[in-house]
């Protein structure tokens, strides 16, 4: 059965990411793992060697392409996004198979990237995100936006004007609000709230909430907690704001959990559509 959404499993090829650095750094460690995420349905597999998470320090392209290369390599035949902000890597990733550029500078790290996914014709993500990964978290709070829905929203679709005007086919873009890229708990909260008002925009929506620290401080103060909930304890929390993201039109989904969040959210696609049974041959009620 094709299910109306698209699953994206997350391949981090780094020692230092916030929720699995360092357990698929080894390059037959990625592989395999890439490989166990595409049985459990994984449509894209997004392969990245440099974290984004606040306060991450970047690494030069070499090593970057030394992390993922393998991996992407090893992986061919599958739909495999490259997650990266630098031209030279994503070019040489492209050249190894991958099929999609995730870039969460949405093309302004590198001047050379929107002309790179225009000559190739591969698909791309453009994301929103204050600053870099360094500094996004620096000083964000309630004053940081004047409305972050209308702020986000504005910024890409600045970003896809920008990337059209280059040479990008539209119907190769998807956006990303870019939850927990430089925003508060209410911000993340504001924008999954909201997030039907930037399907606007006219192309697919994907979110990335999986395992994200402000899912561990809505579960800790749900259980009276002062720290943080434990990255491994956060997937229920994953699947509530991916259910909710489905419904409010999001249609892509980054995950690290795939298997999980696409039962959910198959669920939910089946309850809204009403379109159950899938076919006429289905007579199973139960």
């Amino acid at each position: 059965m094709t299910l109306p959404f698209r699953m994206m499993g997350v391949v981090n090829v780094t020692p230092d990411s916030f929720s699995d650095g360092g357990l698929f750094l080894d390059a037959d460690a990625a592989i395999a793992h890439a490989r166990e995420l595409i049985a459990e349905g994984a449509d894209i597999v997004d392969v990245g060697g440099e974290s984004t998470r606040p306060g991450a320090e970047p690494v030069s392209a070499d090593e970057e392409l030394r992390r993922v290369l393998p991996v992407v390599e090893g992986i061919a035949g599958a739909l495999v996004s490259i997650d990266t902000s630098k031209a030279s890597v994503a070019r040489a990733a492209l050249d190894a198979g991958a099929g999609m550029v995730n870039d969460v500078s949405a093309f302004r790290a590198d001047p050379e990237m929107a002309g790179l996914v225009a000559e190739t014709g591969a698909e791309c993500c453009l994301m929103h995100m204050l600053g870099e990964p360094r500094t996004m978290q620096r000083g964000v709070g309630g004053s940081s936006y004047g409305d972050v829905v209308d702020d986000v929203r504005a910024f890409l679709q600045e970003r896809m004007g920008h990337a059209v005007r280059e040479g990008v086919r539209e119907e190769r873009i998807v956006l990303d609000p870019g939850i927990g890229f430089g925003k508060t708990v209410a911000h993340n909260l504001e924008l999954l709230r909201r997030l039907g008002e930037l399907t606007a925009l006219g192309r697919p929506l994907v979110v990335g909430t999986s395992r994200k620290s402000f899912l561990g401080r809505i579960l800790a103060d749900a259980a009276g907690a002062a720290e943080p909930v434990d990255v491994a304890r956060r997937l229920p929390g994953t699947i509530a704001t991916n259910v909710l993201a489905y419904e409010r039109g999001a249609r892509v989904f980054r995950v690290h959990d795939v298997a999980s969040v696409r039962a959910a959210l198959a669920v939910t696609a089946a309850t809204l559509n009403a379109q159950w049974p899938p076919s006429a041959t289905r007579t199973r009620t139960s």
